[in-house]
């Protein structure tokens, strides 16, 4: 996260070292990113940079996590999302709430969809901490009754996850295709797949 350095400077200058990394992460992998696009961009001595970050992975974690914030407070704001639903329920909800905010922010989508295809550690650390609210819902639901007991809580959360990633990358903002197909995929999780005999 930033140093005290950083959060001395203005809000404009924070926002344009912000919209600057998300310039560079919206259209490279991390792994590919660089801090030179970065500083070049914001307008900023390359020194001036590691007096506000440490390297490359604190501002890719500044920077997530802000659209984290700006994403969850879209979605609390959202009267649409029962926190008492299932996992399902809430993932449907909690995307829906979410859609016009990601149409409206193209370059955060971007981010995500290039995060889905960097395999640097770094990455695929923070892709594994988004999996920990999934699992905690589904043993929140186990607890409940509405999943049984013996289910693996860490495939069912993979399998969220991908199903949402995967139905987004083939529709996009096509926000009706993209709810009915996953609403399908999760009719499928939950029900199976095997027939009646």
């Amino acid at each position: 996260m930033p140093k005290d350095t950083f959060h001395n400077l203005s809000d404009d200058k924070k926002r344009k070292i912000f919209d600057a990394a998300v310039q560079e992460f919206s259209t490279r992998r991390f792994s590919e990113a660089s801090i030179n696009q970065i500083v070049k961009a914001a307008g900023i001595p390359r020194g001036s940079f590691y007096q506000y970050f440490s390297g490359k992975e604190d501002i890719f974690c500044y920077m997530f996590e802000e659209i984290l914030k700006e994403k969850r407070d879209v979605i609390r704001q959202s009267e649409s999302v029962d926190p008492d639903a299932d996992v399902f329920e809430i993932c449907i909800q909690a995307t829906g709430a979410s859609f016009e905010w990601g149409r409206l922010n193209p370059k955060y989508s971007q981010i995500g969809m290039l995060m889905e295809i960097d395999n640097s550690e770094f990455i695929t650390k923070l892709r594994g901490a988004s999996f920990e609210g999934l699992r905690k819902m589904i043993e929140r639901d186990k607890k409940r009754g509405l999943i049984k007991p013996e289910t693996d809580s860490d495939l069912v959360a993979d399998m969220i996850y991908a199903l949402i990633w995967k139905q987004y990358s083939l529709v996009g903002f096509n926000e009706e295709l993209f709810l009915e197909k996953v609403n399908d995929g999760f009719k499928i999780i939950r029900e199976g797949i095997a027939g009646g005999k």
